[in-house]
């Protein structure tokens, strides 16, 4: 049987808007972060994010919070790639507010993972269409880190 491998595909940095926040719905209170904008590169592509993808957060009754990524990049070659992203982020309020009062924090003292899936058109990135992919990520005080590796 084959083993898992990664190999690192690209850093994701990007600032979010402040939070609209649903308090109380069914499942749970619904923050929905808007991208401003932000930067990626790799080994094989870099470019910008785009303002007005977001994130649709559901913290749970339970403290976790379930992640529903989604935004666009668009490459230095001006190819537009889709990035959708589930994951879970798992941090303790005083974490939280540490990192929003720009405190170091390190990130083994929470969890954020995503998992990534990308759609484009364009022939010098349509090998994306075939792979998923894994985030490690980091909440900065405006935004978040996410180091991504592909999965082979």
């Amino acid at each position: 049987m084959p083993g898992l491998r990664s190999e690192h595909l690209l850093q994701l940095s990007a600032e979010l808007e402040d939070p609209l926040v649903l308090a109380e719905a069914p499942h749970g209170t619904r923050r929905i972060l808007y991208f401003r904008g932000g930067a990626f590169s790799g080994p094989r592509l870099r470019g910008q994010v785009l303002a007005g993808g977001g994130d649709w957060v559901l913290l749970r009754r339970d403290g976790v919070s379930e992640l529903d990524i989604r935004l666009a990049l668009r490459t230095e070659d001006g190819a537009l790639i889709y990035v959708a992203c589930d994951g879970i982020f798992d941090i303790a309020p005083e974490v939280r507010e540490r990192i929003m009062k720009a405190e170091p924090v390190d990130p083994a003292e929470y969890y954020f993972r995503t998992a990534l899936r990308f759609e484009t058109g364009a022939q010098a990135y349509r090998w994306l269409n075939r792979i998923l992919a894994v985030g490690v990520g980091r909440r900065t005080p405006t935004g978040m880190v996410t180091e991504v590796f592909a999965v082979r």
